[in-house]
């Protein structure tokens, strides 16, 4: 910008939200730190909160949840005030904390309402005291900049021994740090006054300083634009200022703009964004928020905006580029925290058709997410720079893996399912045997032709097939939870943060195993015989005496539970029979070996008393449970071990690392990898499976980019890498695999996650059939699948399985839609292996013996194979032109009404459905019943006159063509227009009683209630046989009335 061009920001208006836009429920702390007390993700917002001393921190989300409400949650770091946070560039959820504990930690963040207590993914302790400041590098990924009280770190988290660098030591404390933007150099500022700046891939001192500070209070520095820095501190008289500096010469400032004073040197914090030049000034306690615009020529700085706050500043943040609404011209988005609230305030450019347009002249490329190099390749003088996305929506990137094609509804107007429900996954209707055939032209030329013609798919149809490819039998699986009299509820105290190698949640078909948030690592049991409420007081639990790593039940015996613990021990138990009645403390057995904590156990598939576990010390060991003795070490990791799994026949072990690979071992012959091969590039978490009878192993995890994805590998050849892969979108929890040997369904869910993806998995292209998924409402806690011979054929339920929630235990019924359920669909249900029984035992195993489950088949006994179900005649589609043709006569019309309502007369002392509805209050039923009487009288009112009086026109016309029996009963005939025999008919009165009459009336209207299946004709044929019937009584009194006065 230059004093005779017009900045495009010039008009950049702040534009606070509304109250009810505004993030509550926050307490934050005011403690004395260098931190900004916020920082934001594109996802995630964490701040200091005023409890347990400032060690805890609060995290909340950048946009509201479904509802329009945010959740804020806490969630302990340090065990002393937390000083200064930062999030990674590159991962949304990956924060780096530091604390006046000396440590530096690193978490990996849930959604806030799925946060508990939280375990940090590493811990650094630098040993240079308390620690102030913490900063990701902006190019390059797990390299950190920390700040001691007196000298700057330079670390490699993937190397937690050791810093890379530790840099001249500073005189005084130091207060502020800042990357470069291309990560080339550091800037610090210090309480001596000094401005530094450091290159510390060339040396350890300072290649620039100079004293340019006036006061040793607060102070900041910040990197602008090309060499340009920014520095906020005060000047001699108190008054708080901002200065310019350009990097190569720091001997004076290019510009400075002096600021208001403040009371009690309350610094500046100031937030730089690269893409606009413009910055944000936020002095702690101020009512006042400003925003400059810096340019590297004259007028350096040139002063935008002055927004006036509800309340005094905090702490203050800057939202990512990346997660601006760009089609409002939002420039910047920042996060000011308030006492009791985060309140967001927007800056945009006024623009015409800013809502319906993409103004590229306001956002130019900006910064990816992807590191450019790491750390190693930085600190060996890697310059790259982070490449650069579009801001255009429509010029997104799109994901370059192979998936097959997705048919997805559009997701413009889309409600939120119901809990329960399923969705299909595509929106068009395929062609299957139980649709529609094609016609013919002569079958469709008239109604001479009654029948179907034989079902043949159409040109259309095949062509639409060919398009789409193979179609599954199960592409319109439906999910849904069962009554709520099979559910548990009053779930309390669940822990939610068992490890990401931990499914947190295992049941067989007899009980469930669930862990809780109590000291001494307790595990709830749960029977499945005994569903309903919890009660309030203490349950009896297992007490491991450590927290809980990994737990799994045994598959041959539903009372034996293993349970690894942090202690690097295993502790087997025996749960009695009909549950626990009071607290286990000893268990059956210890398993001792490993020498570091244990990531996840499993049991063998095939032989008994079989477990392996895996550990922190990168090895994977056999246990034989009958001795109590390690059997087998297998080795080869080089470092964390994501998920194991057993090939179906049980002799082959397949492990997925954290190195990037994926091993296969059969741990009889060797007790290195038979096989290896490209695992995921991410490093957040993996999961593996056997699938196609053992041809394939599947592994979920997470790409570069730390996107869900899945990746299938030919089992016969891990090292010619991925097969085929698909990304699964972003969330930061690892998908969980199930595979159903018998449909070759694979189900997906990750903890916290409210959907449950499933596919069918073939052996040849496409692999992977997308079938419907399964909604939930809330977020589960996990999902553990049953036998099996829990599924109810008769419904068609192909997989059975349990959801456990914050504060319930649902059952899930996943089954497949068909016609005639009352034969056995033997198409989806062969026969099933018997994975409750062992094949064999654990000695006969590790001598080389094999084996397999025998199958049995689900089929009940008093059902018919579909396959063996007799054909059906053809359906006649139309009905015969006669029916069309034929015409009733009044008298055969009247005879049928008559008919049906002498039936429902026949079962009058029987009680009405509404009899056995559950009342309301008296109160309530007034109020609506009011309602119902102004708006109701208006409609149904309406409709039953127009009834009556079609009816009254019917009958009258009938009666008069009767004749006239009696003068006094002929003229009340033609006036009601229905004779006295007919409407005696009607209510079924032989003798003219006014007790059986209106008895006879109020029953016959309430039965033919429409909302009861009869209609307001029947209701108002009801009606006027009771008139007519009270005219004859009528009559009848007044002739008896004559004879008793002539008398």
């Amino acid at each position: 910008m230059n004093r005779f061009k017009t900045s495009k920001f010039k008009n950049t208006t702040p534009k606070i939200a509304k109250k009810d836009g505004w993030i509550n429920n926050v307490r934050a702390g005011s403690f004395s730190c260098q931190g900004n007390h916020i920082k934001a993700s594109s996802k995630l917002v964490v701040f200091n909160a005023e409890q347990a001393g400032g060690g805890m921190l609060g995290l909340t989300s950048v946009k509201p949840g479904s509802d329009g409400q945010w959740t804020v949650s806490l969630f302990s770091c340090h065990s002393d005030l937390v000083t200064d946070m930062d999030f990674s560039p590159f991962d949304e959820r990956l924060l780096a904390t530091c604390s006046v504990d000396e440590t530096v930690k690193l978490w990996r963040l849930c959604d806030p309402e799925l946060q508990g207590s939280n375990s940090p993914e590493q811990t650094l302790h630098p040993g240079h005291g308390r620690v102030e400041l913490v900063l990701f590098h902006p190019t390059s990924s797990d390299l950190l900049a920390v700040g001691t009280t007196n000298s700057p770190l330079i670390w490699d988290v993937s190397r937690q021994d050791a810093p890379l660098a530790v840099l001249e030591q500073h005189s005084d404390h130091l207060q502020s740090l800042s990357w470069k933007r291309d990560g080339s150099l550091l800037a610090s500022s210090c309480k001596d006054k000094m401005l530094r700046v450091f290159d510390p891939r060339a040396q350890l001192a300072p290649v620039q300083s100079t004293k340019g500070l006036q006061n040793n209070k607060d102070s900041r520095i910040l990197w602008a634009k090309d060499d340009f820095l920014l520095t906020t501190g005060f000047d001699m008289v108190r008054s708080r200022e901002l200065r310019l500096w350009d990097s190569r010469k720091l001997s004076s400032s290019v510009s400075s703009v002096s600021l208001s004073a403040s009371s009690g040197f309350r610094m500046l914090i100031p937030l730089f964004d690269d893409d606009t030049s413009l910055l944000i000034l936020a002095g702690m306690g101020d009512t006042s928020i400003d925003c400059f615009e810096v340019s590297t020529s004259e007028p350096f700085l040139s002063q935008v905006s002055h927004c006036l706050t509800d309340a005094s500043t905090r702490g203050v943040a800057m939202v990512p580029k990346l997660a601006m609404d760009v089609m409002s011209c939002e420039v910047m988005h920042i996060l000011q925290m308030t006492d009791n609230y985060i309140i967001p305030i927007s800056y945009q450019v006024p623009r015409k058709n800013s809502r319906q347009e993409f103004h590229d002249d306001l956002y130019p490329d900006t910064a990816g997410t992807t590191p450019a190099m790491s750390a190693e390749e930085w600190w060996q003088g890697g310059n790259k720079q982070v490449e650069k996305v579009s801001l255009n929506p429509e010029k997104q990137p799109k994901p370059k893996s192979q998936s097959p094609p997705k048919k997805e509804a559009s997701g413009e107007g889309r409600k939120e399912e119901p809990r329960g429900c399923s969705t299909s996954s595509s929106p068009l209707s395929t062609p299957s045997s139980s649709a529609a055939p094609s016609r013919s032209p002569s079958s469709t030329s008239g109604l001479s032709s009654g029948f179907l013609p034989s079902p043949s798919p159409s040109q259309a149809a095949k062509a639409i097939q060919s398009m789409l490819g193979p179609i599954s039998k199960f592409r319109h699986i439906h999910g849904s939870v069962m009554h709520r009299d099979t559910h548990i509820t009053n779930l309390r105290g669940l822990n939610l943060t068992t490890p990401g190698e931990s499914d947190g949640f295992d049941a067989n078909h007899q009980r469930m195993a669930v862990p809780l948030a109590i000291s001494g690592g307790q595990i709830a049991i749960f029977e499945r015989s005994q569903p309903g409420r919890l009660p309030d007081t203490s349950l009896a639990t297992i007490q491991n005496s450590v927290n809980v790593a990994d737990f799994c039940w045994d598959p041959f015996d539903p009372h034996r539970l293993a349970v690894a613990g942090e202690d690097a021990k295993i502790r087997v138990w025996r749960v009695p029979e009909g549950g626990l009645t009071e607290t286990l403390t000893e268990p059956e057995l210890i398993l001792q070996g490993h020498t570091e904590k244990i990531y996840s156990i499993k049991f063998h598939p095939v032989a008994s008393g079989l477990l392996t576990s895996s550990s922190y010390d990168f090895t994977v060991r056999l246990w034989n449970l009958d001795s109590g003795d390690e059997v087998k070490v297998l080795s080869g990791h080089q470092d964390q071990i994501f998920g194991m799994a057993w090939s179906p026949d049980g002799r082959l072990l397949a492990t997925v690392c954290k190195d990037g690979k994926v091993r296969i071992y059969d741990p009889r012959r060797s007790t290195e990898p038979v096989q290896e091969g490209p695992g995921p590039e991410g490093h957040r978490g993996a999961r593996v499976v056997w699938v196609c009878d053992g041809k394939y192993l599947l592994v979920s995890g997470f790409d570069s980019r730390s996107d869900r994805g899945l990746y299938l590998y030919s089992a016969e050849s891990l090292s010619s890498g991925v097969v085929v892969n698909i990304q699964m979108g972003v969330s930061p929890s690892t998908l969980i695999p199930f595979y159903d040997p018998d449909t070759s369904l694979l189900v997906l869910t990750g903890k916290g996650d409210t959907k449950v993806h499933i596919y069918e998995v073939v052996p040849d292209d496409p692999y992977f059939i997308e079938c419907s998924s399964f909604n939930s409402s809330e977020p589960y806690k996990g999902l553990a699948f049953l036998p099996k011979t829990e599924c109810n054929v008769r419904d068609v339920e192909v997989i059975v399985g349990l959801m456990l929630t914050k504060v319930t235990i649902e059952p899930v019924a996943f089954s497949v839609p068909r016609v005639k359920k009352e034969f056995f669909q033997d198409d989806v249900f062969p026969d099933t292996a018997v994975c409750w029984e062992p094949a064999l035992n654990v000695s006969a195993w590790l001598s080389g013996s094999n084996g397999r489950h025998k199958k049995i088949s689900l089929k009940p006994k008093d059902m018919t194979p579909v396959s063996e179900a007799p054909k059906e005649a053809p359906v006649r589609k139309y009905l015969p032109s006669s029916v069309y043709l034929e015409e009733k006569t009044d008298e055969q019309k009247k005879e049928e009404l008559l008919s049906a309502m002498v039936a429902k007369l026949g079962n009058m002392d029987d009680p009405l459905p509404q009899d056995s509805f559950e009342g309301v209050d008296e109160d309530e039923w007034a109020k609506y019943l009011v309602q119902v009487i102004v708006v109701g009288a208006q409609v149904v009112g309406r409709a039953f006159i127009r009834a009556v009086r079609l009816e009254y026109s019917a009958s009258r016309a009938a009666a008069q063509a009767r004749g006239r029996s009696a003068k006094e009963s002929a003229a009340a005939s033609s006036i009601s227009g229905m004779s006295l025999q007919e409407a005696q008919q009607i209510l079924n009165v032989s003798t003219l009683t006014p007790e059986e009459i209106q008895k006879n009336y109020e029953h016959l209207f309430k039965v033919n209630n429409k909302s009861l299946g009869g209609s307001f004709y029947l209701q108002s044929k009801v009606v006027r046989a009771k008139e007519r019937l009270d005219k004859e009584l009528n009559i009848q009194n007044q002739k008896e009335k004559q004879l008793n006065e002539e008398t």
